[in-house]
């Protein structure tokens, strides 16, 4: 299989139910793939986001929050954050993902969200010189929106998944890529539902490419860290600060994901906020991982 060649271990469903490729179906990006023959979801209108609901409030009452208020206490940042994000125009589809895990998986709700968020941020300060293109690749905060194809009591489980729980769960990255083609989003917003858990080693999924996309590098990194200090079912207590920049600076150590971005996710964190370029990271490792953490372990049928 090649790595422009990806195959569906579960079938592809639209939030109203419609299978969209059954489960087996090899999606290529050729003129005669799968997915250019792919027909397009019925046309919905636009909304902006701000003016959908609660989303405004919502994301600011996240990154209010530790160790968030820190990372987003430059008032020029995140003014200039809130205008782009203010200015994504969503389709009906993608605001009704969101309603839905507010309702139903209210982490992914939020994980959506402040991913978006971060990303921006980091996305600013490492992407200055392309503004437009890094604008059109965080249009929407949209890359776990493949999730609406995983059960509930999968995202949601507080033990160890089975292996096969584990490959309905990864089936979120092909799931999202399918679906925000189907709705017509942005090409490199469906690209980062695709790879946003591919790394930069070739050790990721769904398929192991060698990950070096900046863009994508972005939210691979503002995904990671908000997973790890975040409150999650299968873990009790979250990380606390400094041992999630430990182990995302261990992924840059072993070439998982890159320096510039992890630095940029430093100096965010840091009170006096040093250009990425200048700053430097400790190589004193004392964090400790919390207890009982079921991330990334799997379980016997």
């Amino acid at each position: 299989m090649s790595e422009h060649e990806y195959k569906l271990q579960y079938p592809v469903y639209t939030l109203d139910n419609i299978e969209l490729f059954p489960a087996g179906t090899i999606l290529s990006e050729g003129k005669s793939g799968e997915l250019s023959m792919l027909k397009k979801g019925p046309r919905t209108s636009t909304v902006k986001l701000f003016d959908y609901g609660s989303i405004k409030k919502d994301i600011l009452d996240f990154i209010s929050q530790p160790p968030y208020n820190v990372i987003f206490s430059n008032r020029e940042q995140v003014d200039s954050m809130l205008e782009i994000m203010g200015m994504s125009e969503l389709k009906f589809p993608i605001l009704e993902c969101l309603d839905y895990f507010r309702g139903a998986d209210f982490y992914t709700y939020r994980h959506m969200l402040v991913v978006f968020a971060l990303s921006i941020l980091l996305g600013q300060e490492l992407l200055k010189e392309n503004l437009d293109l890094m604008n059109g690749a965080f249009s929407s905060p949209a890359h776990d929106f493949g999730k609406i194809c995983v059960p509930l009591e999968v995202l949601k489980k507080t033990d160890p998944l089975t292996p096969k729980e584990r490959q309905l769960l990864e089936h979120h990255t092909l799931a999202g890529y399918v679906l925000l083609k189907y709705y017509n989003e942005n090409e490199l917003s469906a690209r980062i539902a695709r790879d946003h858990h591919e790394r930069n080693d070739g050790s990721g999924y769904p398929v192991g490419i060698t990950l070096k996309d900046r863009l994508v590098e972005i939210v691979v990194v503002s995904d990671i860290y908000d997973a790890l200090i975040s409150p999650r079912p299968y873990r009790p207590v979250s990380y606390d600060n400094r041992t999630a920049i430990e182990e995302i600076c261990g992924k840059a150590e072993r070439g998982e994901i890159g320096w510039d971005v992890v630095k940029a996710l430093v100096a965010c964190n840091r009170k006096n906020k040093p250009h990425y370029s200048e700053c430097h990271v400790s190589e004193d490792k004392r964090g400790t991982p919390p207890p009982n953490n079921a991330y990334g372990t799997t379980s016997k049928e």
